[in-house]
C-alpha cells in the first residue's frame, strides 16, 4: 500500500511538472487570463480573457467565447498568473501603416502625469540561442524562453502631450523625448546600470523621468 501510495504522488509531481512546462513553452498571448473588460458603451464584463496584438482581437470566455475589436473595447485587463502581475491594456487610435488611424491594443507600462510609456508585444524568431535570456533580466516576464526557437519581444511608444510616439530604441532618441534632465537621466541611468532598449529598464527611466518633472 505503502509503495502504491508513492507510486501515485509520483505521477501527481509528473503530471503537475509537464503543466508547468507546457505554461512556461506558451506565451503570454496563447493562454486564457483572468481579466476584465470595458466595453465602448462603457460597460465591464469579466471572466477568461486571452488577447491578439497582431489582430487587435480579445477573447472573452465565460458561458460562450466572444470575440471583440479594439473598436469595441475601451480597455481591459488580465491576470497573468505566469508572472504573477496585473496587465493593463487600452485601445488607442493608432497609424501602423500608412496615414489612417484606427484603434489598436496598447499595454501600459507605466504612466505619470507628463508621459507614459506603452509597447506592443509580438513573437519574433530568436536566433541568438536556446540558453539567451532576450537581455530582459533574470524575470521571465521580460523574455520567456521556449524550446521553440522564439521569443517574446516588444515595440514601444511614448505617449506624450496627447500623442503616441513609436520609440527607434536608440539612445539619442529617448532623450529627446525626455527632454530637460539630460545630466540627471544620465547619472540614474550609469548608477542603476540601465539600458535605453530593455522593457524594464525603460519602464523605471520613464517612472524616474515623471518623478523629476513633479519636483
Amino acid at each position: 500500500m505503502r509503495n502504491l501510495k508513492l507510486y501515485l504522488l509520483l505521477i501527481f509531481l509528473c503530471l503537475g511538472s509537464l503543466s508547468w512546462a507546457q505554461t512556461r513553452n506558451q506565451f503570454p498571448s496563447q493562454i486564457w487570463h483572468k481579466g476584465t473588460l470595458v466595453l465602448a458603451d462603457g460597460s465591464t464584463t469579466t471572466g477568461l480573457v486571452k488577447y491578439d496584438l497582431e489582430t487587435n482581437l480579445v477573447q472573452l470566455q465565460a458561458e460562450t467565447v466572444i470575440t471583440f475589436t479594439a473598436s469595441n473595447v475601451t480597455s481591459f485587463e488580465i491576470y497573468d498568473e505566469t508572472y504573477a502581475g496585473i496587465r493593463k491594456f487600452y485601445s488607442l487610435p493608432y497609424a501602423l501603416n500608412g496615414d489612417y488611424e484606427t484603434p489598436i491594443f496598447f499595454e501600459v507600462l507605466t504612466q505619470g502625469e507628463y508621459i507614459a510609456l506603452l509597447c506592443r508585444e509580438y513573437i519574433a524568431t530568436d536566433n541568438r540561442g536556446m540558453n539567451n535570456w532576450s537581455g530582459m533580466g533574470m524575470n521571465p516576464f521580460w523574455g520567456p524562453q521556449t524550446a521553440t526557437g522564439y521569443r517574446l519581444a516588444f515595440t514601444y511608444y511614448f505617449l506624450k502631450n496627447g500623442r503616441l510616439e513609436r520609440y527607434s530604441g536608440k539612445k539619442k532618441e529617448l532623450f529627446d523625448l525626455l527632454t530637460g534632465y539630460d545630466e540627471e537621466m544620465q547619472l540614474y541611468m550609469r548608477k542603476n546600470r540601465l539600458e535605453h532598449d530593455q522593457r524594464g529598464d525603460l519602464l523605471r527611466i520613464t517612472a524616474y523621468y515623471n518623478e523629476l518633472k513633479n519636483n
